[in-house]
């Protein structure tokens, strides 16, 4: 396949775009779908050591595999995971498992271990495929496949893991397995950068390189985080600027450049910067992936949300969070609801069952629909990445929007931002206390502000878009924010500091403790010392 000439794969992503098209305009379809990936799933966990022994088997009711296997976390599958990196057959799947991939570890800071099987692979490589065919689908063009894609994302080096057995295992980021999933035509056609650049462990090696590399190149896609892509953006017009010659976007660099892939963190406190960085015409597509796999992409207005990805493998279970609780999961597995059971408006932690080998397991994220038919979904934040401390339940969405919509309002340009709680002294001993905002904006704004200036705002916002804040406000429980302005570097440094800087890394953007606040206090201190 990799000897087929290029333009015969230009031809073929027309005629394949237009299939995913109408495969997509195919209505009740997600159901179906996902009663076939649940069936597929069982007949394989069936074979497998550690959830024949929790009652899979093939065929098995999906009642009964509710109540017989448990909702479980990444802690708590890490022992059958080091069994398998042993090379250890038939843990958590069938056969033996040579390549994991890491998880970016954002609400806890712990990276954790996912077995890239054979079957995740294939599932990663039918999903990247898939999400770019629904891109070509919505815009009514596969113009997209005529240029190369540069993807900006973490090492796609695999290293060996430390065996006494014969079995050769490796482990790396989830772009290493990504890529090692790719079909050698994509690789050899359409993906950047080079295996020399994508392999570099240094983020700024890597910016630089590409830089050197593809400054002018045929670049139709870029896909990455919107703070690394802002990065290189920055870096490849001050490239191409020479005296009085100036690039004003990337688009000016590339003339083909017309998507941007992004993922994995909240795009709307970075939206405007991008626009104007990437080019005015340039397309925004999200793609909603992670290591355990690739959960939903858009195929639509984004307004609308993301379609989730019901026949690419995964079995998804929806647990409102109104019933969750992290210290009782295992209790919990009996009010999660398969996709036919879930509804419009509800904030839901998302479950996975996964060709991983992972079963129930509780990915960390909040999700709500926004329809039905078809199914399409809104990231709301991280079951761990919420303001909880004094019972307001404010998401990560929340602060991201009220952030967003205060800056937007005044000209400021975001940079980096993290909330946490600052507890007051209560006399009733009853939790009292208020927000502390940790914010970078970007210098050359016409009215810089001060964090007295922000906090009235960022409160009446905050207010606006949640009523359990608004009413906790209102009761005097919560107190006015107070922010804090920080001066430039003092995210960088701590993202360096634990080793975040680049690739699929992200700043965690709340936290119902104060451990990230009181790191950033520190570099604070650092700085004026």
């Amino acid at each position: 396949m990799s000897a087929v000439p290029r333009s015969f794969l230009v031809l073929g992503s027309g005629v394949l775009s237009a299939r995913a098209g109408a495969r997509l305009r195919r209505r009740r379809r997600g159901v179906p779908e996902q009663e076939a990936a649940y069936a597929g799933l069982m007949s394989q966990f069936s074979q497998a050591r550690v959830w024949r022994d929790a009652g899979a088997e093939a065929p098995l009711a999906y009642e009964r595999f509710r109540s017989r296997l448990p909702l479980c976390t990444h802690e708590q599958l890490a022992p059958h995971v080091a069994r398998m990196r042993r090379g250890e057959r038939d843990v958590l799947w069938p056969g033996a498992c040579q390549v994991f991939a890491a998880t970016s570890g954002t609400s806890t800071g712990v990276s954790y271990a996912v077995p890239a099987t054979g079957a995740l692979l294939d599932h990663y490589r039918r999903s990247s495929i898939d999400s770019m065919l629904w891109y070509a689908s919505r815009v009514g063009s596969s113009a997209v496949f005529r240029g190369h894609q540069l993807f900006l994302g973490g090492s796609i080096k695999l290293a060996p893991i430390p065996s006494e057995g014969a079995a050769e295992a490796f482990e790396g980021e989830m772009s290493a397995a990504l890529a090692y999933s790719l079909p050698p035509w994509a690789e050899r056609h359409f993906i950047e950068p080079s295996t020399d650049i994508a392999q570099l462990n240094d983020f700024g090696q890597k910016v630089d390189a590409i830089v050197e590399k593809y400054s002018h190149a045929d670049i139709s896609a870029l896909g990455g985080i919107p703070s690394w892509v802002l990065l290189l953006a920055d870096a490849l017009r001050a490239r191409a600027t020479r005296g009085k010659i100036r690039v004003p976007h990337l688009q000016g660099l590339w003339p083909k450049f017309e998507c941007y892939l992004h993922g994995g963190e909240p795009i709307t406190p970075h939206l405007d910067e991008l626009r104007a960085g990437l080019g005015p015409t340039v397309n925004f597509h999200e793609v909603y992936a992670a290591a355990e796999g690739f959960v939903a992409a858009q195929d639509g207005d984004a307004s609308a949300g993301l379609r989730l990805m019901t026949g690419a493998g995964l079995f998804f279970e929806f647990l409102p969070m109104e019933d969750f609780d992290a210290a009782r999961l295992a209790s919990l597995g009996a009010k999660a609801v398969p996709l036919s059971g879930v509804q419009t408006g509800v904030d839901y932690a998302l479950i996975a069952s996964t060709p991983a080998g992972f079963a129930r397991l509780v990915l960390g994220d909040v999700v709500r629909f926004r329809s039905t038919d078809p199914h399409r979904i809104v990231y709301v934040g991280r079951t761990g990445l919420r303001l909880d401390a004094f019972g307001e339940r404010v998401t990560e969405s929340n602060v991201a929007d009220t952030l967003v919509n205060v800056c937007r309002r005044n000209g400021w340009t975001i940079v980096n931002f993290h909330v946490a709680p600052l507890f007051l002294t209560s006399t009733t001993g009853k939790s009292r206390g208020r927000h502390e905002w940790w914010v970078e904006l970007k210098p050359g704004t016409l009215t810089t502000p001060t964090g007295p200036v922000m906090a009235p705002e960022l409160d009446v916002e905050l207010r606006r878009l949640n009523h359990t804040y608004e009413t906790l406000r209102a009761r005097g429980v919560i107190e006015p924010p107070f922010v804090r302005l920080v001066m430039p570097g003092v995210f960088e440094h701590w993202l360096r500091h634990h080793g975040k800087w680049g690739g699929q890394s992200k700043m965690p953007r709340c936290s119902c403790d104060r451990v990230i606040a009181e790191e950033l206090d520190s570099a604070v201190q650092f700085a004026k010392d």
